[in-house]
């Protein structure tokens, strides 16, 4: 049975309310890493299928909501045609209550945008797509 996206907020409820440090939780279905307090990595783009071209996508790092403005009705990061650099934040995801931004990673240009805001995301949920320069 695949968990929902209720279960998933519980279970970092659970987290952020306990002492625990670390936890790590895997199912056929799901991989959940939990690290309290340490910096966020990077998301890394990863190459997609030789048919997609040279296109790279921009995946999420972690487990959290994904959101695509820095506050409800203000301007989302990128759009489609932006132009990004490795630092540049395209996103947010929040992960118990804490706002972690996540750089492009690449340089290039927005030509998708994959997720829907406030969709909740797992670890290398597809967030955009870049067409690298």
């Amino acid at each position: 049975m695949p968990l929902s996206e209720d279960d998933v907020r519980e279970i970092l409820r659970l987290i952020d309310e306990s002492d625990v440090e670390e936890l790590r939780i895997e199912t056929d279905d799901l991989s959940l890493h939990v690290v309290r307090g340490g910096p966020v990595e990077s998301a890394a783009p990863t190459e997609e299928p030789a048919a997609a071209g040279d296109v790279l996508t921009i995946e999420a790092p972690m487990i959290g909501t994904f959101y695509r403005a820095e506050a409800p009705g203000a301007q989302p990061f990128v759009e489609v045609g932006a132009r990004v650099e490795p630092t540049t934040v395209v996103c947010l995801i929040e992960v118990m209550k804490m706002m972690n931004s996540v750089p492009a990673g690449v340089a290039g240009t927005i030509v998708e945008v994959c997720a829907e805001n406030a969709e909740l995301v797992e670890y290398g949920t597809a967030l955009f797509q870049v067409r690298p320069e």
